[in-house]
């Protein structure tokens, strides 16, 4: 078995279809095509199959996609062990975040020096920063593109597929209700569900997590909340918010910059508001020394941030 070709078939299973992986591989679809037939051709069971008009991976397919998984992490690590033999690891490493995150993380990251017996020994490694806010069951699949994705979701959500993925907690982190500082709810220091019932909403889109938290609040409270716009970057919802034209949920902690200009965040009681944010990586990409010193160093900030 090729690993080039293995890594076509996992490809496949994380991007959905036969020209995702061309466009991703810059290759043409029918050179995808033919180099999954010769895979094809050494196995005695079925790794694809038609669903609709997309090629799909059966179960054999999922097995063997995972085998592959771990064939890139031997690969990697072989590569790391070169690398650091030889001390000239060039290789930038590639960061995703959802929006509030990056605008968290991504400065503080940047202004990040060495951490002590990590890579104060080697060159600092370089970053590419990228904002990649995505439905909750597309993150896993940019880690086909980025080295370390920082993803969020809310508890009842799936857990990411840890037999794919490397997951590493950042926060866990509280939501609040954010709204005009001259609200009449502003004055109270906690908010229960109820009292949120005849609210105007900004939400996020649908499949978003944050979405999900005002369907959550709808059931505690008795009543459907009223959306009247429909957001995902929280700094433009923070404008709307300043408006008092209503109210949103909000992330403590990334969020906390934006609660300025008349715009407050006030937590809600009786009612357990809490998103995960975690950073999604291949376990080849784990394999790599920079990436895992810039992990480290998301780490130590997201701490910080949380503090």
């Amino acid at each position: 078995m090729e690993p080039a070709r293995l890594r076509l078939l996992r490809e496949l299973g994380d991007r959905g279809s036969v020209a995702a992986v061309a466009a991703a591989m810059h290759v043409s679809a029918s050179a995808v095509s033919q180099q999954l037939a010769a895979l094809q051709a050494t196995m005695p069971v079925p790794l694809t199959e038609k669903h609709g008009r997309r090629l799909v991976l059966t179960e054999a397919g999922e097995a063997l996609a995972v085998a592959a998984a771990r064939v890139e992490e031997a690969l990697a690590e072989a590569r790391d062990a070169v690398d650091s033999f030889l001390q000239h690891e060039q290789r930038p490493v590639s960061v995703s975040a959802f929006h509030s995150a990056g605008l968290a993380f991504f400065g503080p990251l940047l202004a990040s020096g060495p951490i002590p017996g990590v890579d104060a020994t080697g060159p600092v490694p370089r970053l590419i920063l990228a904002d990649a806010d995505v439905a909750q069951d597309r993150f896993a699949g940019l880690t086909a593109d980025y080295d370390l994705v920082i993803a969020h979701r809310l508890p009842h959500e799936p857990a990411w597929p840890l037999d794919r993925l490397v997951v590493t907690p950042l926060l866990v982190e509280p939501l609040d209700i954010a709204m005009h500082e001259a609200h009449p709810l502003a004055a109270r220091s906690e908010l229960r569900p109820e009292d949120l019932r005849d609210e105007r909403w900004i939400s996020t889109h649908e499949g978003f997590p944050l979405a999900g938290v005002l369907h959550h609040l709808g059931a505690l409270s008795g009543r459907a909340p009223r959306i009247d716009h429909r957001i995902n970057e929280f700094s433009v919802a923070a404008q709307v918010v300043r408006t008092g034209a209503a109210i949103a949920v909000m992330p403590r902690t990334t969020a906390a910059p934006l609660a300025v200009d008349g715009m407050v965040l006030r937590p809600v009681a009786g009612a357990v508001l809490v998103r995960h944010v975690d950073v999604l990586a291949r376990p080849e990409a784990m394999a790599r020394s920079a990436v895992r010193s810039v992990l480290t160093s998301l780490q130590r900030v997201a701490t910080d941030a949380a503090h």
